[in-house]
């Protein structure tokens, strides 16, 4: 049974739901990856691969296990899904103390904090789950991607091909003071009895 979906507000009142995706979301997905900009898809893909996905890509999105691989999406119940924004997290084979994160929000819903609500939700139910560290890559002219993560704590570095960021899921004082950071922790603190409280 996927987990119970939460009904929040973003910082500008619109009301949403939250929720762990699940194997008929197959064709919302696909429908989120088509209203994506050209550049967005790249930034999240890094390469050019049109309008479609892969059904490659769709299975292993929706190959979810909670131990291994949790995404969820925000959705704006006035909107027909797929809604605002998705997230996910990957446990590492070779360190199951780590897990990447990535997220993708549509382009007309940038700045309203919906990316830094997926990734309380992924922290905590990553951190339930005993992942300790979250790692996640962006290409080095994707500046609004650097931009958001670093100013949500995470630290970073270039390993010669990709900007590489890390959380350390464990220590909340590692967050900067900035709004992003902010709402994180606000978000982290509100929702923790809701994630890690329950089951």
């Amino acid at each position: 049974m996927p987990p119970t979906p939460l009904e929040l507000q973003l910082r500008d009142g619109t009301p949403v739901l939250v929720r762990a995706l699940v194997p008929e979301d197959r064709e919302g997905l696909a429908e989120a990856y088509r209203r994506l900009s050209p550049q967005a898809r790249y930034n999240r893909f890094w390469t050019h691969t049109g309008e479609v996905i892969g059904e490659k890509m769709l299975d292993r999105l929706l190959d979810l296990n909670p131990a291994t691989h949790q995404a969820w999406a925000v959705l704006d119940p006035s909107r027909p899904f797929p809604g605002t924004g998705v997230a996910s997290w990957w446990r590492s084979s070779q360190n199951p103390d780590e897990a990447e994160f990535s997220a993708t929000v549509l382009d007309g819903d940038h700045g309203r904090g919906i990316g830094t609500l997926l990734l309380a939700m992924l922290w905590l139910t990553a951190f339930k789950q005993g992942v300790r560290q979250f790692v996640a890559y962006s290409l080095t002219e994707n500046h609004q991607a650097s931009t958001w993560m670093l100013d949500c704590g995470a630290q970073s570095h270039w390993d010669g091909y990709q900007n590489v960021y890390r959380w350390n899921l464990e220590n909340l004082d590692l967050l900067p003071d900035t709004p992003a950071a902010a709402d994180l922790a606000n978000w982290l603190d509100f929702l923790a009895s809701e994630i890690l409280g329950s089951g």
